[in-house]
Protein backbone atom coordinates (compact mmCIF):
# COMPACT_ATOMS: atom_id res chain seq x y z
CA UNK A 1 0.00 0.00 0.00
CA UNK A 2 1.55 3.38 -1.08
CA UNK A 3 0.39 6.42 1.16
CA UNK A 4 1.29 10.08 0.64
CA UNK A 5 0.94 12.37 3.02
CA UNK A 6 0.51 16.38 1.90
CA UNK A 7 -0.91 18.74 4.65
CA UNK A 8 -0.56 22.38 5.08
CA UNK A 9 -0.03 23.79 8.56
CA UNK A 10 -2.19 24.08 10.98
CA UNK A 11 -2.11 27.82 11.73
CA UNK A 12 -0.82 28.18 15.02
CA UNK A 13 -0.52 25.09 16.18
CA UNK A 14 1.74 22.32 14.07
CA UNK A 15 3.83 23.37 11.37
CA UNK A 16 2.60 21.27 7.77
CA UNK A 17 6.01 19.26 8.69
CA UNK A 18 4.64 18.05 12.03
CA UNK A 19 0.89 17.51 10.73
CA UNK A 20 2.76 14.84 8.75
CA UNK A 21 4.21 12.75 11.32
CA UNK A 22 1.10 12.99 13.26
CA UNK A 23 -1.23 11.77 10.52
CA UNK A 24 1.94 8.97 9.84
CA UNK A 25 2.21 7.91 13.49
CA UNK A 26 -1.66 7.45 13.21
CA UNK A 27 -1.34 5.44 10.10
CA UNK A 28 1.56 3.23 10.80
CA UNK A 29 -0.22 1.83 14.04
CA UNK A 30 -2.38 -0.23 11.75
CA UNK A 31 -0.15 -0.39 8.63
CA UNK A 32 3.27 -0.95 9.58
CA UNK A 33 4.38 -2.25 6.39
CA UNK A 34 3.03 0.44 4.32
CA UNK A 35 5.04 2.70 2.24
CA UNK A 36 5.13 6.45 3.28
CA UNK A 37 6.04 9.49 1.45
CA UNK A 38 5.54 12.58 3.32
CA UNK A 39 5.49 15.93 1.25
CA UNK A 40 4.70 18.62 3.37
CA UNK A 41 2.88 21.18 1.76
CA UNK A 42 1.70 25.26 1.65
CA UNK A 43 -0.09 27.89 -0.18
CA UNK A 44 1.99 30.43 -0.41
CA UNK A 45 1.75 31.80 2.89
CA UNK A 46 3.07 30.22 5.85
CA UNK A 47 5.43 27.15 5.86
CA UNK A 48 6.25 27.72 1.73
CA UNK A 49 9.63 28.42 2.47
CA UNK A 50 10.19 25.39 4.48
CA UNK A 51 8.25 22.76 2.30
CA UNK A 52 10.68 24.02 -0.76
CA UNK A 53 13.86 24.01 1.20
CA UNK A 54 12.93 20.81 2.60
CA UNK A 55 11.81 19.34 -0.94
CA UNK A 56 14.83 20.21 -2.32
CA UNK A 57 17.72 19.66 -0.10
CA UNK A 58 18.17 23.50 -0.13
CA UNK A 59 19.89 25.89 2.83
CA UNK A 60 18.71 28.51 4.79
CA UNK A 61 19.96 32.25 5.60
CA UNK A 62 19.04 34.27 8.43
CA UNK A 63 19.68 38.04 7.46
CA UNK A 64 19.49 41.48 9.29
CA UNK A 65 16.63 43.27 8.05
CA UNK A 66 14.15 45.97 9.41
CA UNK A 67 10.55 45.01 10.43
CA UNK A 68 7.39 46.47 9.24
CA UNK A 69 8.09 49.42 12.08
CA UNK A 70 11.33 49.94 11.01
CA UNK A 71 13.18 48.14 13.88
CA UNK A 72 16.22 45.80 13.53
CA UNK A 73 15.16 42.64 13.08
CA UNK A 74 16.46 39.02 11.68
CA UNK A 75 14.84 36.94 8.91
CA UNK A 76 15.31 33.88 7.14
CA UNK A 77 15.19 33.27 2.99
CA UNK A 78 15.99 29.71 1.52
CA UNK A 79 18.18 28.67 -1.89
CA UNK A 80 16.60 25.46 -3.11
CA UNK A 81 18.53 23.05 -4.01
CA UNK A 82 19.15 23.84 -7.84
CA UNK A 83 21.42 26.86 -5.85
CA UNK A 84 19.90 28.89 -8.67
CA UNK A 85 15.99 29.55 -6.99
CA UNK A 86 15.39 31.18 -3.70
CA UNK A 87 12.27 31.40 -1.53
CA UNK A 88 11.20 34.32 0.14
CA UNK A 89 8.36 34.29 2.55
CA UNK A 90 7.45 37.96 2.57
CA UNK A 91 6.19 37.64 6.38
CA UNK A 92 9.60 36.54 7.41
CA UNK A 93 10.68 40.53 7.19
CA UNK A 94 7.04 42.48 7.16
CA UNK A 95 4.80 40.35 8.91
CA UNK A 96 2.00 40.31 11.42
CA UNK A 97 4.22 38.99 13.73
CA UNK A 98 6.49 41.87 14.29
CA UNK A 99 3.11 44.01 15.49
CA UNK A 100 0.67 43.55 18.61
CA UNK A 101 -2.69 45.15 19.19
CA UNK A 102 -1.11 48.73 20.25
CA UNK A 103 1.51 48.90 17.42
CA UNK A 104 -0.66 47.30 14.43
CA UNK A 105 -0.81 50.19 12.02
CA UNK A 106 -0.55 49.90 8.22
CA UNK A 107 -0.26 53.26 7.70
CA UNK A 108 3.20 53.01 9.20
CA UNK A 109 4.20 49.79 8.44
CA UNK A 110 6.58 48.57 5.38
CA UNK A 111 7.35 46.28 3.30
CA UNK A 112 11.01 47.59 3.20
CA UNK A 113 12.66 44.37 5.03
CA UNK A 114 11.30 42.23 1.82
CA UNK A 115 13.13 44.05 -0.09
CA UNK A 116 16.16 43.86 1.92
CA UNK A 117 15.35 39.81 2.09
CA UNK A 118 15.29 39.84 -2.54
CA UNK A 119 18.65 41.90 -2.40
CA UNK A 120 20.05 39.50 -0.15
CA UNK A 121 18.85 36.61 -2.50
CA UNK A 122 20.44 38.35 -5.57
CA UNK A 123 23.54 39.07 -4.08
CA UNK A 124 23.66 35.06 -4.24
CA UNK A 125 23.53 34.88 -8.30
CA UNK A 126 20.24 33.24 -8.32
CA UNK A 127 18.08 33.95 -11.60
CA UNK A 128 14.52 33.26 -9.65
CA UNK A 129 12.97 34.05 -6.55
CA UNK A 130 9.70 32.49 -5.75
CA UNK A 131 7.90 34.86 -2.92
CA UNK A 132 5.01 33.91 -0.63
CA UNK A 133 2.41 36.64 -0.13
CA UNK A 134 0.87 36.27 2.99
CA UNK A 135 0.60 37.35 6.63
CA UNK A 136 1.30 40.38 5.64
CA UNK A 137 1.28 43.41 8.71
CA UNK A 138 1.76 46.09 5.40
CA UNK A 139 -0.39 47.87 3.14
CA UNK A 140 2.47 49.85 1.23
CA UNK A 141 1.91 48.58 -2.69
CA UNK A 142 5.03 46.92 -2.09
CA UNK A 143 6.81 50.81 -2.43
CA UNK A 144 9.11 50.20 0.62
CA UNK A 145 9.98 46.85 -0.95
CA UNK A 146 10.81 49.03 -4.03
CA UNK A 147 12.93 51.46 -2.18
CA UNK A 148 15.11 49.04 -0.20
CA UNK A 149 16.03 48.29 -3.92
CA UNK A 150 17.00 51.12 -4.89
CA UNK A 151 14.33 53.12 -5.90
CA UNK A 152 13.48 56.99 -5.03
CA UNK A 153 10.15 58.16 -4.30
CA UNK A 154 10.25 62.21 -3.99
CA UNK A 155 7.77 64.23 -2.77
CA UNK A 156 6.88 68.10 -4.01
CA UNK A 157 10.27 69.20 -2.96
CA UNK A 158 12.17 66.59 -4.13
CA UNK A 159 13.55 65.14 -0.84
CA UNK A 160 12.70 61.57 -0.19
CA UNK A 161 9.64 59.82 1.01
CA UNK A 162 9.32 57.35 3.71
CA UNK A 163 7.57 54.79 1.84
CA UNK A 164 4.43 53.31 3.50
CA UNK A 165 0.94 53.12 3.24
CA UNK A 166 0.10 56.26 5.00
CA UNK A 167 2.45 58.42 3.34
CA UNK A 168 1.97 57.23 -0.71
CA UNK A 169 -0.03 60.22 -1.34
CA UNK A 170 2.78 62.51 -0.98
CA UNK A 171 5.03 61.43 -3.40
CA UNK A 172 5.00 63.43 -6.70
CA UNK A 173 7.89 61.67 -8.60
CA UNK A 174 9.16 58.06 -8.83
CA UNK A 175 12.79 57.61 -9.83
CA UNK A 176 13.83 54.39 -10.81
CA UNK A 177 17.45 54.77 -11.74
CA UNK A 178 18.77 53.15 -9.10
CA UNK A 179 16.79 50.52 -9.16
CA UNK A 180 18.51 47.01 -8.91
CA UNK A 181 19.26 46.23 -12.35
CA UNK A 182 19.71 42.58 -11.59
CA UNK A 183 15.89 42.40 -10.97
CA UNK A 184 15.48 43.26 -14.72
CA UNK A 185 17.28 39.50 -15.22
CA UNK A 186 15.74 37.72 -12.62
CA UNK A 187 12.38 35.80 -12.69
CA UNK A 188 10.02 37.03 -10.31
CA UNK A 189 7.29 34.29 -9.23
CA UNK A 190 4.58 35.13 -6.83
CA UNK A 191 2.93 32.23 -4.83
CA UNK A 192 -0.90 33.60 -3.76
CA UNK A 193 -3.83 31.88 -2.55
CA UNK A 194 -5.82 35.48 -3.38
CA UNK A 195 -6.97 37.44 -6.25
CA UNK A 196 -7.94 40.76 -4.77
CA UNK A 197 -7.35 43.67 -6.60
CA UNK A 198 -5.21 47.02 -5.15
CA UNK A 199 -7.72 48.98 -4.89
CA UNK A 200 -11.68 48.86 -4.86
CA UNK A 201 -14.47 47.45 -2.72
CA UNK A 202 -12.33 43.87 -3.39
CA UNK A 203 -8.83 45.41 -2.71
CA UNK A 204 -6.29 45.06 -0.20
CA UNK A 205 -7.20 48.20 1.79
CA UNK A 206 -10.81 47.20 2.37
CA UNK A 207 -10.74 43.49 2.62
CA UNK A 208 -7.26 42.80 4.37
CA UNK A 209 -6.73 46.62 6.01
CA UNK A 210 -8.59 45.16 9.55
CA UNK A 211 -6.57 42.66 9.99
CA UNK A 212 -3.68 44.90 10.49
CA UNK A 213 -5.27 46.83 12.83
CA UNK A 214 -7.18 49.21 10.46
CA UNK A 215 -10.32 50.98 11.77
CA UNK A 216 -12.91 52.09 9.10
CA UNK A 217 -11.55 55.70 8.23
CA UNK A 218 -8.15 54.01 7.79
CA UNK A 219 -9.43 51.49 5.56
CA UNK A 220 -10.27 54.69 3.34
CA UNK A 221 -7.47 56.76 3.02
CA UNK A 222 -5.45 53.21 2.31
CA UNK A 223 -7.87 52.46 -0.28
CA UNK A 224 -7.53 56.09 -1.61
CA UNK A 225 -3.83 56.62 -0.98
CA UNK A 226 -3.27 53.10 -2.85
CA UNK A 227 -5.44 54.67 -5.74
CA UNK A 228 -3.54 57.98 -5.92
CA UNK A 229 0.06 55.60 -6.08
CA UNK A 230 -1.30 53.65 -8.77
CA UNK A 231 -2.35 56.40 -10.74
CA UNK A 232 1.31 57.68 -10.44
CA UNK A 233 2.78 54.60 -11.54
CA UNK A 234 0.22 54.54 -14.32
CA UNK A 235 1.09 58.06 -15.48
CA UNK A 236 4.79 57.99 -14.85
CA UNK A 237 5.38 54.15 -15.28
CA UNK A 238 2.37 53.47 -18.07
CA UNK A 239 1.76 50.07 -16.19
CA UNK A 240 -1.68 49.12 -14.95
CA UNK A 241 -1.84 46.80 -12.39
CA UNK A 242 -4.51 48.07 -10.29
CA UNK A 243 -7.18 45.48 -10.98
CA UNK A 244 -4.88 42.65 -11.41
CA UNK A 245 -5.98 39.78 -9.52
CA UNK A 246 -3.81 39.03 -6.98
CA UNK A 247 -2.64 43.09 -6.95
CA UNK A 248 -3.79 43.20 -3.71
CA UNK A 249 -2.40 40.63 -2.56
CA UNK A 250 0.28 41.24 1.05
CA UNK A 251 -0.88 44.41 0.90
CA UNK A 252 -0.68 45.42 -2.54
CA UNK A 253 3.34 43.71 -2.59
CA UNK A 254 1.83 41.80 -5.51
CA UNK A 255 1.07 44.67 -7.54
CA UNK A 256 4.28 46.44 -6.48
CA UNK A 257 6.55 43.34 -7.39
CA UNK A 258 4.49 43.56 -10.80
CA UNK A 259 5.19 46.59 -11.43
CA UNK A 260 8.49 47.26 -10.17
CA UNK A 261 10.35 43.83 -10.86
CA UNK A 262 7.79 42.24 -13.64
CA UNK A 263 6.78 39.90 -11.69
CA UNK A 264 4.16 36.75 -12.74
CA UNK A 265 1.88 35.80 -10.08
CA UNK A 266 0.85 32.29 -9.97
CA UNK A 267 -1.11 30.10 -7.66
CA UNK A 268 0.69 29.55 -3.97
CA UNK A 269 -0.21 25.91 -4.11
CA UNK A 270 0.03 25.08 -7.88
CA UNK A 271 4.19 26.60 -7.51
CA UNK A 272 4.73 24.55 -4.01
CA UNK A 273 3.40 21.24 -5.93
CA UNK A 274 5.73 21.85 -8.82
CA UNK A 275 8.72 22.31 -6.68
CA UNK A 276 7.82 19.46 -4.43
CA UNK A 277 7.71 17.10 -7.40
CA UNK A 278 4.22 16.08 -6.29
CA UNK A 279 3.22 14.98 -9.55
CA UNK A 280 5.94 11.56 -9.37
CA UNK A 281 5.87 11.53 -6.09
CA UNK A 282 1.95 10.65 -6.04
CA UNK A 283 2.03 8.07 -8.69
CA UNK A 284 0.12 5.00 -7.92
CA UNK A 285 -0.52 6.23 -4.62
CA UNK A 286 -3.56 4.33 -2.93
CA UNK A 287 -4.37 7.06 -0.09
CA UNK A 288 -3.39 10.52 -0.53
CA UNK A 289 -3.46 12.48 2.88
CA UNK A 290 -3.98 16.12 3.32
CA UNK A 291 -5.38 18.72 5.40
CA UNK A 292 -5.26 22.11 7.39
CA UNK A 293 -6.51 24.39 10.33
CA UNK A 294 -10.05 24.90 9.53
CA UNK A 295 -11.39 23.59 6.17
CA UNK A 296 -15.07 25.68 4.34
CA UNK A 297 -16.03 25.71 0.83
CA UNK A 298 -13.30 28.40 0.54
CA UNK A 299 -11.03 25.57 -0.07
CA UNK A 300 -11.83 25.05 -3.04
CA UNK A 301 -10.15 28.39 -3.90
CA UNK A 302 -6.86 27.99 -4.20
CA UNK A 303 -5.91 26.05 -0.63
CA UNK A 304 -3.61 23.25 -0.54
CA UNK A 305 -6.20 20.35 0.36
CA UNK A 306 -8.20 20.81 -2.54
CA UNK A 307 -4.85 21.34 -4.98
CA UNK A 308 -3.45 18.47 -3.80
CA UNK A 309 -6.62 16.91 -4.08
CA UNK A 310 -6.92 17.88 -8.03
CA UNK A 311 -3.76 16.87 -8.74
CA UNK A 312 -3.21 13.63 -7.37
CA UNK A 313 -7.09 12.29 -9.26
CA UNK A 314 -5.18 13.27 -12.54
CA UNK A 315 -1.71 11.52 -11.97
CA UNK A 316 -3.88 8.96 -10.23
CA UNK A 317 -7.65 8.54 -11.14
CA UNK A 318 -8.68 5.86 -8.74
CA UNK A 319 -6.52 7.29 -5.00
CA UNK A 320 -8.60 7.96 -2.37
CA UNK A 321 -7.77 11.71 -0.77
CA UNK A 322 -8.53 12.20 2.44
CA UNK A 323 -8.44 15.80 4.32
CA UNK A 324 -8.10 16.40 7.84
CA UNK A 325 -9.15 19.79 9.49
CA UNK A 326 -9.17 21.22 12.92
CA UNK A 327 -12.50 22.41 12.22
CA UNK A 328 -15.04 22.06 9.16
CA UNK A 329 -17.25 25.33 8.30
CA UNK A 330 -20.43 26.22 6.06
CA UNK A 331 -21.04 24.52 2.75
CA UNK A 332 -18.31 21.75 2.87
CA UNK A 333 -20.15 19.67 0.40
CA UNK A 334 -18.92 21.83 -2.28
CA UNK A 335 -15.57 20.04 -1.54
CA UNK A 336 -16.80 16.74 -2.44
CA UNK A 337 -17.21 14.97 -5.66
CA UNK A 338 -15.26 13.54 -9.46
CA UNK A 339 -11.59 14.67 -8.97
CA UNK A 340 -12.13 16.52 -5.50
CA UNK A 341 -11.80 15.21 -2.01
CA UNK A 342 -13.62 11.90 -1.46
CA UNK A 343 -13.69 12.13 3.16
CA UNK A 344 -13.19 15.27 5.53
CA UNK A 345 -12.54 14.40 8.81
CA UNK A 346 -12.16 16.44 11.98
CA UNK A 347 -9.17 16.47 13.99
CA UNK A 348 -10.75 17.29 17.15
CA UNK A 349 -11.22 14.39 19.87
CA UNK A 350 -13.87 16.12 22.14
CA UNK A 351 -14.98 19.37 22.62
CA UNK A 352 -12.66 21.78 24.47
CA UNK A 353 -11.06 25.45 24.63
CA UNK A 354 -9.02 26.93 21.97
CA UNK A 355 -6.04 26.86 23.26
CA UNK A 356 -6.61 23.36 24.70
CA UNK A 357 -7.47 22.22 21.17
CA UNK A 358 -4.26 23.38 19.96
CA UNK A 359 -2.29 22.14 22.58
CA UNK A 360 -3.67 19.01 21.85
CA UNK A 361 -3.52 19.30 18.01
CA UNK A 362 -0.48 16.31 17.73
CA UNK A 363 -2.00 14.06 19.87
CA UNK A 364 -5.75 14.36 18.08
CA UNK A 365 -4.73 14.22 14.61
CA UNK A 366 -2.36 10.79 15.05
CA UNK A 367 -5.34 9.21 16.91
CA UNK A 368 -8.22 10.22 14.04
CA UNK A 369 -5.32 9.22 11.25
CA UNK A 370 -5.20 5.42 13.27
CA UNK A 371 -8.94 5.44 13.40
CA UNK A 372 -9.02 6.02 9.86
CA UNK A 373 -6.81 3.94 9.15
CA UNK A 374 -8.85 0.89 11.29
CA UNK A 375 -11.80 1.69 9.03
CA UNK A 376 -9.74 1.22 5.36
CA UNK A 377 -8.65 -1.93 6.69
CA UNK A 378 -12.33 -3.35 8.02
CA UNK A 379 -13.17 -3.21 4.37
CA UNK A 380 -10.23 -3.97 2.21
Amino acid sequence: MKIVIAPDSFKGSLSSNEVSTAIKTGLKKIFPEASYTSIPMADGGEGTMDALVQASNGTYFTEKILDPLNHLAQAKWGLLGDKKTAIIEMAQASGLQFVNSQTANPLKTSTFGTGQLIKKALDHGVNKIIIGLGGSATNDAGSGMTQALGAHFLDKNGDEVKACGGNLNLIQKIDLSNLDDRLAKTAIILACDVSNSLIGANGASYVFGPQKGASNEMVELLDKNLTYFSDLVKKQLHKDYAFKAGAGAAGGLGYGLMVFANAKIQSGVETVLKYTNFAKKVQDADFVFTGEGASDYQTQFGKTPFGVAKLSKRITPNCSVICLTGNMGTKIDELYGKDKIDAIFTTETGAKELRQAMKDSFDDIAIVSENIARLIKSIR
